[in-house]
């Protein structure tokens, strides 16, 4: 088994769309990022990383890079969940936690553990969400996630060590 951990936060922004968890959410303002903005995501993004000891979401998609502008964060997802399938893990299970004001998170919350559990390939049922408020923290104009994620061996990597090709060739 392997644990990650992720983190992301963004500011609001007017003329952006809302994006959390890969859904969009009716919201006056929404996430500025070099990308879509998806705080949640970009968490999970890490977290998938995390556990894989591989480089993190701003190395393998840099803000720097204009192709990365408005993309959207199931990208990075997708990619961080192709490193994890291909180091023979899966997804157990996610647990987060979402920190701001508004909107309320409430209402949304099953959608966006319906639409996190589609994109890892795992029951909504293994997706933990809450929502919190940022009392005292003067963090009224960003939200911010953070992620926890099990894997669990499922099989094999598919790259073979060079010993193990060579015992296997004997």
């Amino acid at each position: 088994m392997r644990i990650g951990y992720g983190f992301d936060s963004h500011e609001f922004h007017t003329g952006i769309p809302l994006m959390i968890g890969g859904v969009m959410l009716p919201h006056n303002e929404g996430l500025g990022g070099h990308s879509d903005g998806d705080v949640l995501l970009h968490a999970i993004t890490d977290a998938l990383l995390g556990a894989m000891a591989a480089p993190d979401i701003g190395a393998l998609f840099p803000p720097s890079d204009p192709k990365w502008k408005g993309a959207d964060s199931v990208i990075f997802l997708r990619e961080a969940l192709k490193r994890v399938h291909d180091a023979g893990y899966a997804v157990a299970n996610l647990d987060a936690s979402l920190i701001l004001v508004a909107p309320k998170i409430g209402p949304h919350s099953a959608a966006i553990r319906t639409r996190v559990a589609e994109l890892l390939s795992i029951a909504a049922d293994c997706v933990g969400l809450k929502a919190k408020t940022p009392e005292g923290l003067n963090l009224d104009n960003a939200a911010i996630a953070h992620v926890v994620v099990l894997l669990e061996k499922t099989k094999r990597s598919k790259k073979k060590s060079r010993r193990k090709r060579h015992a296997a060739k004997r």
